[in-house]
């Protein structure tokens, strides 16, 4: 396949990455960041050759010396926009290459217990480059402290705890806190009728805002709204909550919230009374058996190639997500840290016609770049939204 330069990347291969990825995930409650999973796994295929290099680059259109321009590029864009911040990290027993190490500026490498050195043919650069044995951190302290700051506490550990069998861990964090452009006033929510994915109604706290019908429309039988936040020193994320029609699935669904303004249908509306649960999501995600159906397999056996990132004969052994997402009337806060794991083997509405969009089935929620393109974020609730609060209707 023809790979795209960074310089024309384009955030849709990021959401064909979430099309694909989101689908196999199940029908019950989970939040995941596809754009944490992209970075994570770009940084991984900057170091990758050959047939396994090709394998990347099916998945995330860019492959090998280019993944690790576009994965700077994407993070530095990121990190621009308003709310939002991105950290990635590099932790090895092995040498990495001296390329490899260049080609992602502003990585964090660090080390891992057993690092050694003379193992390895002269000319790579060591991880333990001035580091003595009794040097060497503790690793599960020392990454668990890199997640907590990464994510601003929000997620206070690794996703998969440290075994030892680990030669080299990779780690990005993404993490959002922004207010809405217009927030909800807590005065008006209530409890509000929410019936689940098995057929339960609840009623749960619901929050109310009236909003111009510009910030919502349909794409299909899906109907996508719109919440703007505002933007500090950037533009500021946007969140999306998508309703699929009855009987539809978060795969019909979700995919909504990224569709190109060709594909949407505005409402015959001035303005809309939206009524929306307040709620939290938080899942951890074993993404290694859903990233072998989508293709990716000679990366994640003993045969693969990442000769551009060590001299050591590296796979791809585990790779976990965990992310959280919590809306409130005050605005969206987020975070996702995706861990990979190698080894060695051998404006004010007019009140004229208004709508009425009330979340009170399964519903999904996405949180895009201050572009709209990427997703950062993206989520399905099934389940009513418990807070203490909720009864059974």
């Amino acid at each position: 396949m023809t790979t795209r330069g960074p310089a024309d990347f384009p955030a849709h291969a990021i959401g064909a990455l979430a099309a694909r990825w989101i689908p196999r995930l199940g029908d019950d409650d989970f939040v995941v960041s596809p754009v944490g999973l992209w970075l994570a796994l770009g940084a991984v295929a900057s170091g990758a050759r050959g047939a396994t290099a090709k394998e990347f680059g099916q998945l995330l259109g860019v492959e090998g010396e280019a993944a690790a321009e576009a994965v700077t590029l994407v993070g530095r864009r990121l990190a621009a926009s308003g709310g939002v911040a991105v950290a990635t990290g590099v932790w090895s027993t092995v040498p990495v290459l001296p390329s490899f190490e260049r080609g992602l500026p502003g990585v964090r490498f660090g080390v891992l217990p057993g690092a050694v050195r003379g193992a390895l043919p002269e000319g790579v650069l060591g991880a333990a480059d001035g580091v003595s044995p009794e040097e060497v951190p503790d690793a599960q302290g020392e990454l668990d402290a890199w997640v907590r700051e990464a994510t601003g506490g929000r997620i206070e550990r690794l996703p998969l705890d440290l075994d030892g069998s680990e030669d080299l861990v990779l780690l990005n964090a993404l993490a959002l806190k922004a207010s809405w452009l217009t927030a909800f006033d807590g005065r008006l929510t209530r409890e509000e009728p929410f019936t689940d994915g098995y057929g339960d109604t609840w009623r749960v706290p619901t929050m109310r805002k009236r909003i111009p019908a510009a910030w919502a429309w349909t794409v299909g039988r899906v109907t996508v709204v719109e919440l703007p936040c505002a933007g500090e020193g950037g533009a500021g994320p946007v969140v999306r909550f998508v309703l699929g029609a009855d009987g539809d699935g978060l795969g019909e669904a979700l995919p909504a919230a990224w569709a190109g303004p060709g594909e949407r249908r505005a409402f015959a509306a001035e303005s809309v009374d939206l009524a929306l649960p307040r709620f939290t999501l938080r899942t951890k995600t074993d993404a290694k058996g859903q990233l072998a159906a989508l293709g990716l397999d000679r990366a994640m056996r003993p045969e693969a190639d990442f000769s551009g990132l060590s001299a050591a004969d590296l796979f791809v052994d585990k790779v976990v997500q965990e992310a959280v997402v919590e809306v409130a009337e005050e605005g969206v806060e987020a975070a996702a840290v995706t861990q990979v794991t190698m080894t060695r083997g051998a404006a004010p509405p007019r009140h004229g016609v208004v709508e009425r969009i009330a979340f009170d089935r399964p519903f999904g929620v996405v949180v895009l770049d201050g572009e709209g393109g990427a997703p950062l974020f993206a989520g399905w609730r099934s389940s009513a939204p418990f807070d203490g609060s909720a009864r059974r209707a």
